[in-house]
């Protein structure tokens, strides 16, 4: 199989769009999942990868030498993002609004600013039964996630094998920056009107990216027009339906992958990777 990317995403979290990465990610086998969640990474907890690789992200903040410094405000005038502010002795330093842009690095006319290291999270590399397995970890308390998700983009332009990412809930930066150059986005909702609200969101999104998109409908039932007739209605495939099961709850509570418990979703998930290489091969 050639070298693509499937990002699974959805406008909001719990709709199970983890559930659907990871049961892809074992159907088609020889593949990366990478979960680009770096708030709330949670794949390891069903593919039960042994972890090969840790690997620190950083970003450059600034660092004040006052033996320099002559207090005369450039660098705070530079900051377009209110990261530093000039005190009656010092400059203030608010490193979780730095952007690392080096701009009060490189406007100080006095040479007083250096920028130093500051570890904001982490990449994890192992391998889960055949299957590849990126993740990043955000640390307690960072603004943003995307240094880690640019760091994961590296990573994945680097690799020999598909690729499923698994996308950050919501619409929002770190989900643009997990999906770009994606080959296919399959889009994962619940019928409900709450669902069917954060679906167009996530729709918008990806019709504004210019990528291509499918519709997997999680916890399937008696509502599940209120999703079809929306999909009819943008022009969108609903690819796959995976019914609400008490004993699939239970299994997934488990940490364990549906298609390996039960052989009708085990089937639904092979239908939907067929669907989706015959999608991006057209």
């Amino acid at each position: 199989m050639k070298k693509v990317k499937i990002s699974v995403l959805s406008g909001k979290g719990g709709t199970g769009k983890t559930t659907v990465a990871v049961n892809l990610a074992r159907t088609l086998k020889e593949v990366y999942y990478v979960d680009c969640d770096v708030e709330e990474p949670n794949g390891h907890l069903f593919l039960k990868p042994q972890i090969e690789i840790q690997k620190d992200v950083n970003v450059l903040i600034p660092e004040i030498d006052y033996g320099k410094c002559t207090l005369c405000g450039e660098c705070v005038k530079a900051c377009r993002f209110g990261a530093l502010t000039k005190l009656l002795k010092k400059i203030l330093v608010f490193d979780h609004l730095c952007h690392s842009c080096g701009a009060c690095y490189e406007i100080c006319p006095y040479d007083a600013i250096r920028e130093v290291p500051k570890k904001v999270g982490e990449i994890r590399e192992g391998n889960s039964q055949g299957i590849g397995f990126i993740d990043g970890k955000l640390n307690y308390g960072e603004a943003t996630g995307v240094p880690i998700l640019r760091e994961i983009n590296k990573r994945i332009e680097e690799l020999d094998k598909p690729v499923i990412v698994d996308s950050p809930p919501g619409t929002s930066c770190p989900v643009i920056h997990s999906i770009e150059n994606s080959d296919f986005c399959l889009l994962v909702t619940e019928p409900t009107p709450y669902g069917l609200h954060d679906l167009d969101l996530a729709v918008k999104l990806v019709k504004d990216m210019k990528l291509p998109m499918g519709i997997v409908i999680n916890k399937a039932g008696e509502k599940d027009e209120l999703i079809e007739e929306y999909a009819a209605g943008e022009g969108i495939k609903v690819l796959a339906k995976i019914p609400f099961k008490r004993e699939l709850a239970e299994s997934y509570s488990k940490g364990k992958l549906l298609v390996e418990v039960d052989e009708e979703i085990k089937g639904i998930f092979e239908r939907l990777a067929k669907d989706i290489l015959e999608l991006i091969r057209k």
